[in-house]
């Protein structure tokens, strides 16, 4: 079983579609799961709490967990200076906390197996340096930092962590950016071009199964920084 947050909507549903055409088997987690045609939770991956209840309850359940994509996230385009508090801390919470607190409550149900793969998200933000994007960048950076590491702690348990760091993606994460300020980033990328949810979710694909080889602790740009 895979567990995907943020699965309601966005990059996170794409995955989960993506998925379920591949036959695998998939939990969603997402702040409101109403209407998903697959097994899902309701959970905010910003709570502790909430995301060991999701985990205990599969173990319960007996669920082999192969799998976790953190895809959970959210974003605010502004400067640094004019974001208020409340805001920056719902960045970091949801981001990077987030991402750290299902990879603490589902690796551990890899780790009885021997196996598994997490992949966690990113933003080219964090190494082309966005103006308007500070703070989301800085949560991801977190999550980058995060990635390398954990991935080192994961490698005697033959669980791989990756991170996958896309330019721009059509989804409502993207919802006040203008076509412009998207024109402006794409135009950095060494691939000039916005990529679909389902390019990166074809890379979600392979980085869960055996193609990925012993590939772990890395950052992929969608696009190239």
């Amino acid at each position: 079983m895979i567990v995907v947050t943020g699965a309601s909507k966005g990059l996170g549903r794409a995955i989960c579609e993506r998925l379920l055409e591949k036959d695998f088997e998939v939990f969603g987690i997402a702040r409101n799961v109403e209407g998903l045609s697959f097994p899902a939770m309701a959970c905010d991956v910003s709570s502790y709490e909430q995301v060991k209840a999701v985990s205990q309850k599969l173990k319960k359940d007996g669920q082999k967990i192969t799998g976790l994509i953190n895809a959970a996230g959210i974003a605010s385009m502004n400067l640094a200076v004019t974001t208020p508090a409340s805001v920056a801390a719902n960045i970091i919470h949801v981001n990077l906390l987030g991402t750290i607190y299902c990879c603490q409550n589902f690796a551990p149900l890899m780790l009885r197996n021997k196996a598994g793969s997490i992949v966690n998200f990113s933003t080219i933000a964090v190494a082309l340096g966005l103006k308007g994007e500070s703070i989301y960048a800085a949560s991801k950076a977190g999550v980058e930092g995060f990635t390398r590491s954990f991935a080192r702690e994961m490698a005697d348990f033959n669980v791989k962590v990756n991170c996958v760091a896309p330019g721009p993606i059509d989804t409502d994460l993207l919802n006040g950016v203008t076509s412009t300020q998207i024109h402006n980033i794409v135009s950095q990328q060494i691939i000039p071009k916005q990529f679909t949810p389902s390019a990166v979710s074809d890379l979600v694909e392979i980085l869960l199964d055996e193609r990925s080889g012993s590939l772990s602790g890395q950052v992929l740009h969608v696009g190239g920084a």
